[in-house]
């Protein structure tokens, strides 16, 4: 499979991630089908978002500090904020965030699978009232639910 939409592929525990990367500030980290082929990080910033994402991997707590972008209307902006502020191995529901946003849940929803950064900005804590709810929404034809389920175990140490 072609790897040229992404500026580097990495491998991770939960299999390849696309990275891309504009005028230095990280724009995308996406989860890949397995038949992605690996593409070294070629710029400082996505060599130590390598490091970085490794090192979240190897402790859920580690806090990452790099330069991004996040593109998205100003109502997906302020539901990323929301997500970015779940402390790690806690949960929030969809509809607590749209709560807090004078929202609804389907539109929170909406604004997960559009998350340009998973990880740094950690939608897997994000789940429904009644179960898991979805996940990585914008790439579908594949089930990447046991991906959250792995994020949330990694979190919560398990």
């Amino acid at each position: 499979m072609m790897t040229n939409s992404f500026d580097a592929v990495i491998a991770s525990p939960v299999g390849n991630l696309g990275l891309r990367e504009e005028n230095g500030l990280l724009v995308g980290i996406e989860f890949l089908v397995p038949q992605v082929t690996a593409l070294a990080p070629q710029s400082e910033l996505l060599r130590e978002t390598k490091h970085q994402l490794a090192a979240w991997f190897a402790d859920p707590a580690f806090r990452f500090d790099l330069p991004y972008r996040l593109d998205g209307t100003e109502f997906r902006r302020r539901v990323w904020g929301q997500i970015a502020a779940i402390p790690c191995g806690e949960v929030r529901t969809y509809a607590d965030i749209a709560h807090n946003l004078h929202s609804a849940p389907r539109p929170v929803g909406g604004a997960c699978g559009a998350n340009p950064l998973p990880l740094l900005i950690p939608c897997h804590r994000v789940v429904a009232v009644n179960g898991l709810g979805g996940f990585n929404a914008r790439r579908g034809g594949q089930d990447w639910l046991p991906i959250k389920r792995w994020l949330l175990a990694h979190e919560r140490g398990r």
